[in-house]
């Protein structure tokens, strides 16, 4: 990857006054925050940017924004911390690259946009995965950034697309300049094909098909506006991460009928369906081999019920043994989860994804009881739940919508039950 030589200060971010902290950051020459890409992205469209070690930002959706400043509090262990809006543009940095860079939220009165995220939710957008040396080139890239057309025609052009199939495995190391490809060879409990990466690659196909889009639609001064949220893998040494995308249904009452029709065919063709909860992505880390194992969530749509279950089991194995002692944890924070979502009425929850999170660091045993719904919550440092993806969020009176739904959102809850279920069966099949 690319390093740069930054100068490091203290700087006060313009939080909300109840969220205002101190941090240290990396400046540019013009007094902004760089930006750079969230490596730990494992599904998504849109590029997950880090802005310090416990913050990354995301393009803002006006209904997100408000959803997080509306939250319940009981929801607020289970979502990341909204931290307010950054102003995001383009800069060139000093080794003459353009890169992404956040200024203090400038207000809606001035030349700054949301960037708008529903028109690239299309799957040929994303059906090859560029190689590292597509993102070094294009960041290293030294042309006068006033010439905008010249920048994303080369962009495109050293963006070498590599088809990634589930039956191989794919090497990249972090200090290479380009990924090479061999046979896979994986010996895992499951035998289900994968990746293992050193860092996984959906973050780069992301970051780039965003990047060269900004970059097409900046105007002179035009500046884009970023939510910052918390990171919620900050404190994992090895970040073990499970997207799963929740409920039955997917679309947004908003959605256009061509949309709704593309998602409910997802979903019907999925373990969405049957199940209520798919696999979106994951990256699993592998101890013997320091790397991860990651899947993404082309593979996940065309898993059968026992596939998905495999999967589960897959993430929970970190290439020399399944990880017993993550189970009991990871079920009682879903179980305390399921509670707070049953306690609140007309709540839906479209398209929304939740995070399974664990530290491949830690190697702890445990041959405990299994926790039941009412065990006393207690801090578990390893291991994390959380919702995320709110773009269509709707409950009764919010945001005036003229859609009201009654009762809990079932196809959530419905998922949920299952995810619960089937990693009930491996906690009794293997203690």
């Amino acid at each position: 990857m690319v390093k740069r030589e930054l100068c490091v200060r203290e700087a006060e971010m313009a939080f909300p006054a109840a969220q205002s902290r101190a941090v240290s950051l990396h400046r540019s020459a013009s007094g902004g925050i760089p930006l750079r890409p969230f490596v730990h992205q494992v599904a998504g469209h849109t590029s997950i940017l880090s802005y310090d070690s416990e913050t990354i930002c995301k393009p803002l959706i006006r209904r997100e924004q408000r959803f997080y400043q509306s939250l319940p509090p009981e929801m607020y262990p289970f979502t990341p911390q909204y931290k307010g809006v950054v102003s995001v543009g383009f800069e060139q940095t000093s080794d003459g690259s353009p890169g992404l860079v956040a200024y203090p939220y400038l207000g809606k009165d001035d030349n700054s946009a949301d960037v708008d995220c529903d028109h690239i939710d299309n799957d040929s957008t994303f059906s090859q995965i560029p190689s590292l040396v597509s993102v070094k080139r294009a960041l290293d890239y030294h042309e006068n950034l006033e010439n905008r057309a010249t920048c994303v025609q080369n962009i495109a052009e050293v963006s070498v697309q590599l088809h990634i199939e589930t039956q191989v495995t794919v090497h990249v190391k972090c200090n290479a300049t380009d990924s090479t490809v061999d046979n896979a060879d994986d010996d895992i409990r499951n035998s289900i094909p994968a990746k293992k990466v050193t860092w996984n690659p959906w973050w780069l196909q992301c970051h780039v098909q965003q990047l060269s889009r900004m970059w097409l639609e900046a105007q002179d001064r035009k500046m884009f506006n970023f939510l910052l949220l918390e990171n919620v893998v900050s404190r994992f040494a090895r970040p073990c991460v499970l997207d799963l995308k929740m409920g039955t249904r997917q679309h947004g009452d908003d959605a256009s009928e061509e949309k709704k029709a593309r998602q409910m065919e997802k979903c019907a063709q999925s373990t969405s369906a049957q199940l209520g909860v798919r696999l979106c992505g994951m990256q699993v880390y592998q101890a013997s081999t320091r790397d991860f194992l990651c899947q993404n969530k082309y593979y996940g749509r065309s898993l059968s019920l026992d596939g998905f279950r495999a999967s589960l089991l897959q993430f929970l194995h970190n290439g020399q043994r399944l990880r017993t002692d993550l189970l009991q944890p990871i079920l009682l924070q879903l179980r305390r989860l399921h509670k707070v979502l049953e306690a609140q009425p007309s709540y839906r929850f479209y398209s929304s994804s939740l995070l399974i999170i664990y530290d491949g660091a830690s190697v702890t045993d445990s041959s405990q009881p299994l926790p039941s719904s009412s065990s006393p919550p207690s801090p578990v440092d390893h291991v994390d739940v959380r919702m995320i993806d709110f773009a269509h969020t709707t409950y009764k009176g919010f945001r005036n919508d003229a859609e009201v739904y009654d009762g809990p959102d079932k196809g959530y809850i419905f998922g949920m039950q299952n995810v619960i279920g089937i990693l009930e069966e491996i906690y009794h099949q293997n203690m």
